[in-house]
Formats: structure tokens, C-alpha cells, sequence
């Protein structure tokens, strides 16, 4: 995503987004694990070997992370470049960064002894064959969720949400059709608003200030159908108007929560229910947290778990681990705390980038 620029026609990119956490986690548990069975191999006793590895851990790690973020500054500046060159940078980024560490770190007296036997050129191999071996790897799997299964698994968990959803609009604006007129065509036209948005591609993205504005629609849309047992509070949103512009996120994400909370925490509720929304910034993420009452058995739980775990899916397909979906109940409030990346459009990333460059 990032190495796609808005004058230039879209390039595959083969090197591992090495930016995304889960792509790093992976990583370094492959090449650890690799490293450990090489040195066991080595040793006559998995005691002296094991010892041998504790030793070179640091090595390691510093190659490790130093090939990871190198391969992740080289992905974001991929226009144009053969297949065959990322592949093969893959393999000489982490071997030269191997070799390198080699001969700096073994004239060093706290290295020297767990360096002690490792050649900077054998060392460099080892790297460059994990470094293709894990390239292959992510490209494999890279396409085995391509694009097509990608979008067709997103639709498929995002019709799970609509039918309730739709179901609900349409009774509140048959409720008003006769006794208010006028109001039921506002509604209406909230609801137009909302179809549009039902009709784009599941993969879609829209800014943080688009999703609250079709949230406000889809809870006022909510409120003829509930009147005043349904109270929504904004909580003053420490987040600046500028980042509510910038934030991209995937449309419609906020809004099945907040139908959430009210079809399990306002509909079961025989008073006045509130809903309580936060949202805030904190340094490259984006948190939200959702409250609504908890009616313990009163609510279906079973659904409520559903449609929050086909939440859980849309977020792992689109932002592997780097995103949370987590739930509390705390003092007869039900709690959903949403954590995504602070990811800008491509628009402002090149804006800044021109930026930087003067």
C-alpha cells in the first residue's frame, strides 16, 4: 500500500512489509528457532549448544531487527523495481548487515568471546539463506490471500452485519411514514446516505471524520425507532480536526459496533439506556471505546459475541495483529475498546514526503 503512488500505476512489491508488527513477530521467532537447530547441530551436547546460543543471541537480534528495518524503509520506496531485484534484496540486505556487524563487533572486547569462531562470510550465507527463505515465505502467503479471497471474505463478513441493521432502519422509517412526515423524510435521507456506503467495496477506506458523521446518521436513525431510552454521549473527543480528516480506517467500522451496543444495550433496557463513545489519538494509533449497560442474561450474549468476532476477522484480515479488538464489563457497563493504526492517505504521506525532501 504504501509503495503506490497517485501518478503511477500500481507495482507488485514482493519485499515483506517488514513495518507491520506481525510480520516482525514472525520473523524474529524464524530466525531465532532456525539459529537455535543450526548451533544444536553444531554441538555435541544441546547443554554446550544451547549455552553457544545464549551467546550469540545479541548478534542475532541486532541483525535481525537491523534487516527488518532496513527492508522496511526500502518497501515504502518501491516505484518501479524488478521481481527479481527485491527478491534479491531480501537475501544481501541481511547478509551484508551480518558480515558488517561481524567485523565491527569482534574487535570488541565484550564480543569477542561470543563472536569467537563465527567468519563474517559464513555468517553473511546463514543470513542470506533465511533472508530468501522468509521472503518466499510471505510471498506465498501473500498470495494465498490475494486481493480476490481477501474481498470476498470481507463481504461475506460484513453481509453478516447488514441484514439487522437494514432490518431496523427500514421499521423506524415505516414508524413515521404516517404520524410525522417530514421527519420520516429526513430519515430517509439518512438512510440514502448510509446505503451508499453499504454498496462500497468492503476494503474500502473512508477518514475518521466520514465514519463518525455516518455513526450520527446511523444512531439518529436509531432514535425514532427508540425515542428517549436511547441517550448517546460524545465524549469531548481529544483528538485534533486535522487528524479526524487525515485518519483512514475501513468504512463501516464504527457502525456495527455502535448497533451493537444498542441492540444489546439499549433494546433489552426498560429505562433510559446511554451510550458512551470515546475517541482519542495516541501516538501512531487510534483508540475508541464504546460503553453501553450490561443486562447479564437479558442480552443474547451468544450473538453479541458473533457479530464482535466477525469484527475481530475484518480487523485480521486487514491489519494483521497491529489492530485490537478487546471487551470489559466493569460496574454494569459492557466496554468495547478498538486500537488501529494511525495510517494517513497516500495523498498526505506523499504531501510530507515532498516536505521532507526541501
Amino acid at each position: 500500500m504504501h509503495a503506490i503512488s497517485p501518478d503511477r500505476a500500481p507495482v507488485e512489491i514482493v519485499i515483506p512489509d517488514c513495518c507491520n508488527i506481525g510480520v516482525v513477530f514472525r520473523a524474529l521467532v524464524a530466525v531465532n528457532v532456525a539459529f537455535l537447530a543450526g548451533i544444536l547441530l553444531q554441538n555435541s551436547g544441546w547443554q554446550a549448544g544451547l549455552a553457544k546460543f545464549v551467546e550469540t543471541t545479541p548478534l542475532i537480534e541486532m541483525v535481525s531487527l537491523l534487516s527488518l528495518v532496513a527492508l522496511c524503509g526500502l518497501r515504502k520506496l518501491i516505484y518501479s523495481m524488478p521481481l527479481w531485484v527485491q527478491r534479491t534484496l531480501c537475501a544481501l540486505v541481511p547478509a551484508a548487515i551480518a558480515g558488517l556487524l561481524i567485523r565491527v563487533l569482534s574487535s570488541n572486547v565484550l564480543f569477542f568471546d561470543s563472536l569467537d569462531g563465527l567468519h563474517p562470510a559464513e555468517v553473511g550465507l546463514a543470513a542470506a539463506l533465511i533472508g530468501i527463505t522468509l521472503q518466499h515465505y510471505f510471498e506465498l502467503r501473500t498470495r494465498a490471500y490475494s486481493p480476490a479471497l481477501v474481498e470476498a471474505r470481507l463481504q461475506a463478513l460484513q453481509a453478516r452485519i447488514r441484514p439487522h441493521f437494514l432490518f431496523n432502519s427500514l421499521n423506524a422509517v415505516l414508524s413515521l411514514i404516517r404520524t410525522e412526515p417530514r421527519r420520516a423524510e429526513t430519515t430517509l435521507e439518512d438512510l440514502a446516505d448510509l446505503f451508499r456506503v453499504l454498496m462500497r467495496d468492503a476494503r474500502d477506506l473512508t477518514t475518521l471524520e466520514q465514519e463518525i458523521r455516518l455513526c450520527r446518521q446511523y444512531l439518529s436513525i436509531e432514535k425514532v425507532r427508540l425515542g428517549e431510552r436511547l441517550q448517546v454521549k460524545w465524549h469531548p473527543i481529544d483528538i485534533s480536526k486535522e487528524v479526524l480528516q487525515r485518519a483512514q480506517i475501513p468504512a463501516l467500522l464504527l457502525q456495527p459496533l455502535l448497533e451493537n451496543a444498542v441492540h444489546y444495550g439499549v433494546e433489552p433496557a426498560s429505562e433510559t439506556a446511554q451510550i458512551r463513545i470515546d475517541i482519542r489519538r495516541q501516538l501512531d494509533r487510534i483508540e475508541i471505546a464504546i460503553a453501553n449497560p450490561y443486562h447479564g442474561d437479558a442480552a443474547p450474549s451468544g450473538g453479541n459475541h458473533m457479530a464482535l468476532n466477525n469484527i475481530r476477522q475484518r480487523l485480521a484480515l486487514l491489519y494483521d495483529v497491529e489492530a485490537q479488538l478487546t471487551t470489559t464489563v466493569n460496574d454494569g457497563l459492557f466496554e468495547v475498546k478498538l486500537r488501529i493504526p494511525y495510517v494517513r492517505s497516500r495523498k498526505d504521506e506523499d504531501a510530507a514526503a515532498s516536505v521532507d525532501r526541501r
